[in-house]
């Protein structure tokens, strides 16, 4: 006896429903192309809508001197070369676009008094060039596509959570999910499919995504249906994550705090950054802020409860109020902390996976024919370091791009073959889970996947650590084989969190045996046991399953860009 199916065709399938799901569901549907927009947590609270600090573009309202072309060489500067340059200059060279995009569908940039949009400085960019709303940037985005969307009557179910993506002889023809509230399962027909589902930054103990998502959906996904990801090991440690209460544990301290002054000092009262950058200080780049807290930390130097403090109550309680409100009124909530009177205890947090799915520069192709995947669940713009407010413009800019693509491989089908026992393999994972009934708690389990990450394979990693966390993700594998899953009258969240696990252990794994392969530090990638920049690994790590990682080499950045490569002071600058 089998659950009810729902059988539904489309043209395109869109998965994910925050910016880059939105963008190019729009695209689609502008263009008239059939799309479905699924995703597993409600669309008004998807992860963009956490982005405070901006969206880039080389506008010069501020800067007359700025280009895109300026824009591409400070991303490949500080991606430490392992950015794409065709990937890159598709992003800068498309920003403007991707902001117009936003203003035709009545976006509230901040502007100045004659009507120019405002741009301020982010860290390690050459000129001002990141449009904001307020601090609620992300929120704003999204909430300017959500009416976009609903202009167009595009339809979005955000309670599927899909569990496969349906591929026949190298070509995807659909997707297969459950309903979280009913249960009821979907077969989803569609000639092409976007993956718009986010990272893996929530397999770490600290991370400044929320319960439930960013749990590596789109590598589980992904790899099953034949795409390999690359960069897997290169993910961005927000520097200022708060430590309690437990249930908001990496919940971010935007980084405007440095920037308005704050200091940071351990456990000891001493102000460590002069040990680590003594010209920036407090205002150096997110991976050496991080690696000097972490560095802090381990060495016994922290606080009671393992972190350091950031500290903004010598600010007058005028700046705190109106430039830092959210960070105030956070913290109010949390801990009942008033932040103009006590420090703030912080560590560094998961913030980012610069690495992803890998795709083709010029539409994001997967190489699964008709499969496309797009925004954080892609790869090749950050390399091994993320320039503040790059992200946001990367979904508006291949959200167009996959869109159009996804359209066109569409309309040029003769015909789509299906396959039955791609279907049936689909609904049998999901009947075995939900017949699952052993000792093992999915949430435990969960935990102990974290706390390997955590341990093993956070801020600085090194041979044994990493060959250790193998060992113990192997244990976590084995036990994941006794698990027991049970829905109840509240909906299918048990079973949701049962594949949430299955793609936190792959995700897990393509990081820590990437993170093994590459011994050197560079950008957010740092190794005790191999401290320096090793030229020869200015390569991608591309893993493709277990125990399979190879290097792809990079093609050379264009003279005219590499011309434009530089070091950017970032003192004075917030840094997202």
């Amino acid at each position: 006896m089998h659950a009810l199916e729902n059988r539904i065709a489309t043209s395109v399938l869109v998965i994910g429903t925050g910016g880059a799901g939105l963008r190019a569901a729009i695209e689609l549907a502008e263009r008239g192309v059939g799309v479905l927009a699924v995703g597993k947590r409600p669309k008004a609270d998807a992860h963009t809508t956490l982005a405070a600090g901006g969206i880039n573009a080389a506008l010069a309202t501020m800067d007359p001197e700025d280009t895109w072309q300026q824009h591409a060489a400070d991303t490949l500067k500080e991606s430490y070369l392992l950015a794409h340059p065709e990937t890159v200059r598709i992003v800068a060279e498309g920003a403007a676009r991707g902001i117009e995009d936003l203003e035709r569908y009545g976006m509230p940039f901040a502007r100045e008094e004659d009507g120019r949009i405002s741009l301020r400085f982010f860290g390690a960019h050459s000129y001002r060039r990141t449009a904001y709303a307020g601090d609620y940037t992300g929120l704003e985005i999204q909430r300017t596509l959500i009416n976009r969307a609903a202009q167009l009557d595009i339809p979005v179910l955000d309670t599927v959570y899909v569990t496969r993506l349906l591929v026949r002889d190298g070509t995807v023809f659909g997707a297969y999910g459950f309903d979280l509230a009913d249960g009821s399962r979907y077969v989803i027909h569609a000639d092409a499919v976007i993956l718009a589902t986010g990272g893996h930054t929530r397999i770490w103990r600290r991370t400044s995504s929320r319960r439930d998502e960013n749990t590596g959906d789109s590598f589980r996904l992904a790899v099953l249906a034949g795409c390999r990801i690359r960069d897997a090991e290169l993910v961005q440690f927000h520097p200022s994550g708060l430590i309690a209460p437990e249930s908001a544990a990496g919940t971010l301290v935007s980084e405007a705090a440095r920037g308005e002054g704050g200091i940071l000092r351990n456990g000891l009262g001493e102000r460590f950054m002069e040990r680590y950058d003594a010209e920036l200080m407090e205002l150096s780049t997110r991976d050496r802020v991080s690696l000097a807290a972490y560095t802090e930390i381990k060495q016994g130097r922290g606080t009671p409860a393992g972190g350091v403090w950031l500290d903004v109550s010598h600010l007058p309680r005028e700046t705190i109020m109106t430039r830092l409100p959210r960070v105030y009124q956070t913290l109010l909530e949390l801990q009942m902390l008033d932040i103009t009177r006590q420090p703030i205890e912080i560590a560094p947090t998961a913030h980012y996976s610069m690495g992803g799915v890998w795709v083709r520069p010029e539409d994001h192709g997967t190489g699964v024919g008709g499969l496309y995947a797009i925004g954080e669940a892609a790869s090749g713009l950050h390399g091994a370091n993320r320039l503040g407010g790059n992200s946001l413009i990367e979904l508006l800019v291949y959200g167009r791009l996959a869109g159009q693509a996804a359209a066109e491989h569409s309309a040029g089908l003769e015909e789509h073959r299906r396959s039955a026992e791609a279907v049936e393999a689909a609904r049998a994972e999901v009947d075995e889970l939900l017949a699952a009934d052993g000792p093992e708690n999915v949430r435990a389990l969960q935990r102990a996947l974290r706390d390997v990450m955590t341990e093993h394979a956070g801020v600085v990693r090194d041979e044994s650590g990493l060959l250790k966390g193998l060992e113990e993700l192997a244990a976590v594998e084995a036990r994941m084989a006794d698990v027991g899953v049970h829905p109840d009258l509240a909906g299918f969240q048990d079973l949701a969190h049962a594949f949430d696990l299955k793609s936190a252990a792959l995700a897990a794994r393509a990081t820590i045996e990437s993170a093994l392969e590459r011994r050197e530090t560079r950008g957010c990638h740092n190794r005790s046991d191999y401290p320096r920049l090793d030229p020869e690994l200015q390569v991608n790590l591309v893993w493709s399953g277990p125990g399979a990682v190879e290097r792809e080499p990079i093609p050379p950045v264009p003279a005219a860009i590499a011309a434009l490569m530089r070091e950017v002071s970032t003192a004075g600058k917030l840094v997202e």
